[in-house]
């Protein structure tokens, strides 16, 4: 009988797996009600909206249409708790999308040191050395970092 050689036990995480174990039904409706406001249709529904409202209070249908007469105080009031609670779920849909970005970082980190664990595993058994390979990581780094802030001087021949 031969021996079934042992997998090892590689645990990936995925940054959508636990975004959604963070999210509850309450950030369902914050995001659901944040993007039905980040779109056109919404602007154009306000805007015909308060055009009714506006067109009805000037006595446009008659005396008995007029509910709010100018300066339209009930309007004013009923935008401005709109204001608050839009600005509100925008807020929770930062906070949360914060939150992602915090665990995507995480994930890549761990994804980096994984990586680099590997590869100096690698490099040893194919008789890699470290220090040279980090020596010439180093100048790639420099010359990168030159070419970010303009400071690097162009390849010969261009």
């Amino acid at each position: 009988m031969s021996a079934v050689p042992k997998r090892p036990s590689v645990r990936i995480v995925h940054e959508q797996d636990v975004v959604a174990r963070m999210r509850g039904t309450q950030d369902r409706i914050a995001d659901a009600i944040t993007t039905f406001a980040g779109t056109m249709t919404f602007v154009y529904l306000h805007a015909l909206w308060f055009a009714v409202w506006i067109v009805c209070n000037e006595g446009v249908f008659g005396d008995d249409a007029i509910w709010d007469p100018f300066p339209f105080g009930l309007l004013t009031m009923i935008v401005s708790l709109e204001a608050i609670f839009l600005s509100t779920f925008v807020m929770v849909s930062q906070n949360r999308q914060a939150a992602r970005e915090n665990v995507r970082a995480d994930l890549d980190f761990e994804t980096n040191v994984r990586s680099e664990v590997w590869s100096i595993h690698m490099g040893r058994a194919l008789g890699v050395d470290p220090a040279e390979v980090e020596r010439r990581v180093q100048e790639l780094l420099a010359e990168n970092r030159a070419r970010m802030n303009g400071t690097a001087e162009p390849p010969a021949g261009t």
